[in-house]
């Protein structure tokens, strides 16, 4: 018997650190650009910065430590420049997405169901989207760690305010960009 892929689990800590970032990013409202975070064990910087010290008691094990802007245009190039010191033990990014609805092929209607109009949420049209589709608008936070498989995410939709999606599944490929910045 095979030990099952365990990295879709999240780690609490971590999930914590990414919790902590979408707090912050939410504080500063919609509409923002993406941001980058380290995160440091939050011992080793009250060893560091002993000043500090008395603030990080009792804090949660990842503290994230907010990053310059990063360059404007894709955030693939973007991260592709980012690298960490060692003393870095993993990295949050915030961005906002939109989120469209999935499309089945020509002719499926499999799984596909009308809602009732006062159950569908308010929505836009993506001018990038060539049918037009509906979408959302949300806040993504990602992070990974170093040391650790898999990785946590948080998807807090605009018009959904109170109730964020949690998962180490929701970005698959953001989470592989981020841990390729934390690669030697």
């Amino acid at each position: 018997m095979s030990t099952p892929d365990a990295s879709w689990i999240e780690d609490p800590d971590l999930a914590s650190a990414v919790a902590e970032v979408e707090e912050f990013a939410g504080a500063a409202g919609w509409d923002r650009p993406p941001q980058l975070f380290a995160l440091v064990r939050t011992a080793d910087l009250a060893r560091a910065e002993p000043q500090l010290a008395a603030r990080l008691a009792g804090a949660a094990e990842w503290t994230p430590i907010a990053q310059d802007a990063l360059p404007e245009g894709d955030l693939a190039d973007a991260l592709a420049t980012v690298g960490w010191p060692p003393e870095v033990a993993g990295c949050v990014l915030v961005q906002e997405i939109l989120v469209l609805p999935p499309v089945a092929p020509a002719g499926d209607t499999a799984g596909i169901r009308a809602a009732p109009a006062d159950d569908v949420p308010a929505a836009g049209t993506d001018p990038a989207a060539p049918d037009g589709r509906p979408h959302r608008e949300g806040r993504l936070v990602a992070g990974v760690l170093r040391d650790r498989p898999g990785g946590a995410c948080l998807l807090r939709m605009r018009d959904l305010p109170d109730t964020p999606l949690r998962g180490a599944d929701l970005a698959p490929n953001l989470l592989a960009a981020l841990r390729t910045t934390l690669s030697d």
